[in-house]
């Protein structure tokens, strides 16, 4: 075992190996630079149901502040919806200017994994909208994570996280109206 690096040539150079990446980069750094599709596992699939990329912030902030926090949450879920179920081509534009080692072929492949393994969307977002949480999954990561005793078991996980600001619908018409639009259905 040896510690991630973000750098796939350690993985192309010995076929018998595994690697942990973004099923969204990755698989094709690995393609385009060792020439062979590799085979990928997510987590997801194996019974990891954890939450990964949240929004955090302080909890004064929370308390103090709660319709700004509100508006970031309602913003970042709109702009993930108009992404990747708009036109994407201003945001793509930025994030070549802001990191120009990004291809446009990395940004399409991004975007292909992104909706073909529902990483933003699926599951209780298409009912609660991007973004979504439950209390269910937060008690399922940390029934494992007290059986994998990472954290003991009289721990108040609750403090860790809130739903006021989730599972609003936010986004969602942007999202089902691109789906079922007639390019879509092509």
């Amino acid at each position: 075992m040896k510690p991630y690096n973000f750098n796939p040539a350690p993985f192309i150079a010995d076929r018998n190996s595994i690697q942990q990446g973004y099923v969204t980069s990755e698989p094709y750094e690995v393609e385009r630079q060792g020439g062979f599709k590799p085979n990928v596992f997510l987590l997801a699939d194996y019974g990891y149901d954890s939450y990964s990329t949240t929004i955090e912030t302080r909890a004064d902030l929370v308390a103090q502040k709660p319709d700004l926090v509100q508006r970031f949450v309602d913003a970042s879920i709109i702009g993930w919806c108009n992404y990747i179920y708009g036109d994407n081509a201003r945001a793509n534009a930025r994030i070549k200017q802001d990191n120009p080692e990004m291809t446009d072929g990395q940004l399409a492949f991004s975007l292909a994994k992104l909706k073909e393994y529902g990483i933003v969307d699926s599951g209780d977002s298409r009912t609660l909208g991007m973004g979504a949480m439950t209390d269910e999954r937060m008690k399922s990561f940390f029934d494992k994570m007290v059986a994998a005793k990472v954290v003991a078991p009289g721990t108040d996980y609750k403090k860790a996280y809130s739903l006021a600001f989730v599972n609003k619908k936010v986004g969602l018409t942007i999202g089902s109206a691109a789906q079922n639009s007639p390019a879509a259905n092509r």
